[in-house]
C-alpha cells in the first residue's frame, strides 16, 4: 500500500495496536492521542474475535473510567489490574532508561520538562510497557540519559513484575531484553534501512537475524480507524482527530 494513502499517525496507531493483542486492560496517560487511538483500535479488533480489552484513557472524561485520575490508575497498576501502558521520554537510552525531567547536568538543567509524575512506579509494576519516540534521532535516543526518571532494568534482588517490552519510533520497532539490558531491532518502517536506524540512534543495539518491514495498515484497518476510532478519540482529543482523520 502506498504511504500516501495513510497519515503517519495512522501508521503508528496500527503498529502500536499490534503490540496489544491479548492484553486485558490497556491504560493510556495524558497527552497521548496516538497510543489512545491504538488502545481503542485494539479493543475494536478484539471485539471482532469475540474477546474483550478494557481501555482507560487518563485524559478528560471520555473513555476514562476513573473519577480520581492518577491515584486510581496507580491503585489498579499496583493490584496487577493493568496489562499494558505507554511511556515516552525526552531521552531514551540503550538500557531503556527514560528521562522526563530535563536536559543537562542535574540540578542545573539546560532545559526543564514537566517531570516524571508516576512513570517510575508504572514502569515497575505494569507487565508490558511500550516505549515510544516519534522523533527517531540521536537527540532523543542517546547513549546515556542525562537524568533517570525511570530505570529500564533493576538488580536481580528487586521485585519487578513490570518493565519495557518494546520501543516504537518514527523509523522502527525494537524489542527489549531485560536480562541483557539491550534493545534488538526487529522491524524497520517502510523505506527505512537498518543503516538509517543505526545512523540516527545514539546507542548500540542488536539486530535480529531477519529484520522485516513493519506491516502497513490495509484498507479495512484504515476504514475502521476513520469510521470508529476517529469519532471516539475526538471526544478526548478533538484537534488531533480533526487533523488526522
Amino acid at each position: 500500500m502506498s504511504e500516501a494513502l495513510y497519515a503517519p499517525e495512522e501508521f503508528l496507531i496500527n503498529t502500536f495496536a499490534g503490540l496489544l493483542d491479548g492484553v486485558g486492560h490497556v491504560a493510556v496517560g495524558a497527552l497521548s492521542p496516538i497510543p489512545g487511538c491504538a488502545a481503542l483500535l485494539a479493543q475494536e479488533l478484539a471485539k471482532q474475535k469475540g474477546q474483550d480489552i478494557e481501555v482507560s484513557i487518563i485524559h478528560g472524561d471520555a473513555n476514562n473510567p476513573f473519577t480520581d485520575g492518577g491515584r486510581e490508575l496507580f491503585d489498579c497498576a499496583g493490584q496487577g489490574r493493568i496489562g499494558a501502558f505507554f511511556l515516552g521520554g525526552a531521552q531514551i537510552d540503550g538500557a531503556a532508561n527514560i528521562n522526563l525531567l530535563g536536559v543537562g547536568e542535574y540540578p542545573n538543567l539546560d532545559k526543564r520538562f514537566n517531570g516524571s509524575f508516576g512513570s517510575a512506579y508504572v514502569y515497575f509494576v505494569i507487565p508490558k510497557i511500550i516505549l515510544f519516540a516519534p522523533e527517531h534521532s540521536r537527540r532523543v535516543l542517546v547513549p546515556k540519559v542525562d537524568f533517570i526518571s525511570a530505570p529500564g532494568t533493576s538488580p536481580p534482588e528487586v521485585h519487578r513484575p513490570g518493565g519495557p517490552k518494546a520501543l516504537v519510533t518514527g523509523k522502527c520497532q525494537m524489542s527489549f531484553d531485560p536480562a541483557a539490558g539491550r534493545f534488538t531491532l526487529i522491524y524497520t518502517h517502510p523505506g527505512v534501512t537498518v543503516e538509517d536506524v543505526r545512523d540516527n540512534t545514539g546507542f548500540d543495539f542488536d539486530v535480529a537475524e531477519e529484520v522485516t518491514t513493519t506491516p502497513e495498515p490495509d484498507a479495512e484497518r484504515l476504514a475502521l480507524l476513520r469510521s470508529r476510532i476517529g469519532p471516539k478519540i475526538a471526544k478526548t482529543y478533538p484537534d488531533f482527530a480533526a487533523r488526522v482523520f
